[in-house]
């Protein structure tokens, strides 16, 4: 790390790609399904995510390391070539998680996939650089290297107190081109790191990211089919009063929080719909 990026005051806010946000990407149950998630977007375009043999797809955990990572990537100043450093201990300690041998293998994991998961688009995913949808596939990391520290190494850190013992390595990733274009031209929404982790629900969290698409787009209220919201998110439930049950709980944390002033989930003839009316943004995340 630069001296210029210790001494940088530390920022409460993470930027996102807003076209990938508006996409299901991260399954909100941690199962082992293996199967590719499909979505057909608004515009016609056709959206995959495939996970790579022998792995499954991205869930909650990882979720929360790609927000991370984002933010990151923000507080070392938004490297051109994407890069982000870090030791393991410390990122999980950033993401307020417990850093042991579990949460480490857990990390890795998570990065492989990041990086081993393949996005497909065929018009769906909008890249603001050409201002069209083109037919591509791209992962979300373009690299990923991990070294673990030797034991004599381990060994060693005791006699520094301001390193942590333990610590079983430093990683290097690499945000994907795709990426980086579209937040370099600044298509992209802003989240609150401490509201998102505050946030104790991967449902309620994949929410903040998705509303912020509709503040992104100029919305004070959102209304969207439950069908499709189930999809967006996605959710592996399809009855309404299954969907209702899981959203529920969700949408209480997000109007405790402040992020949303109301939410009503309503049937209009045989169709249900979700309601959403965004909250004023705080100035300081402005």
């Amino acid at each position: 790390m630069t001296l210029a990026a210790r001494r940088r005051p530390a920022t409460r806010g993470v930027v996102l790609d807003r076209s990938l946000e508006a996409l299901p990407l991260f399954r909100l149950s941690d199962s082992a399904d293996d199967s590719p998630v499909a979505f057909t977007a608004d515009n016609g375009g056709r959206w995959r995510v495939i996970p790579a043999p022998g792995d499954r797809l991205p869930g909650t955990f990882d979720q929360d390391v790609y927000v991370e990572i984002l933010h990151r990537w923000q507080e070392a100043g938004t490297p051109t070539d994407g890069a982000v450093t870090f030791t393991l201990h410390a990122f999980l300690r950033s993401m307020g998680r417990r850093a042991d041998g579990r949460t480490y293998e857990q990390l890795r994991g998570a990065l492989t996939r990041l990086e081993r998961t393949t996005l497909e688009s065929n018009g769906a995913y909008f890249t603001a650089a050409s201002g069209d949808s083109p037919e591509m596939a791209f992962t979300m990391l373009s690299s990923v290297a991990v070294q673990r520290r030797r034991a004599a190494e381990r060994e060693q850190m005791n006699l520094f107190a301001n390193l942590a013992t333990g610590e079983p390595g430093d990683a290097r990733v690499v945000i994907s081109p795709t990426l980086r274009a579209n937040l370099f031209s600044r298509h992209v929404v802003a989240l609150s790191v401490t509201r998102y982790h505050a946030l104790s629900s991967p449902v309620a969290r994949r929410l903040y990211r998705l509303l912020e698409v509709a503040r992104a787009e100029g919305r004070l209220s959102w209304r969207v089919p439950l069908e499709r919201l189930a999809e967006q998110l996605p959710l592996s439930q399809r009855y309404p009063s299954h969907l209702q049950r899981v959203l529920q709980p969700a949408h209480e944390m997000l109007l405790s929080a402040g992020l949303v002033r109301d939410v009503a989930i309503r049937q209009y003839e045989r169709s249900w719909f979700v309601d959403y009316v965004l909250s004023t943004r705080p100035r300081d995340e402005e």
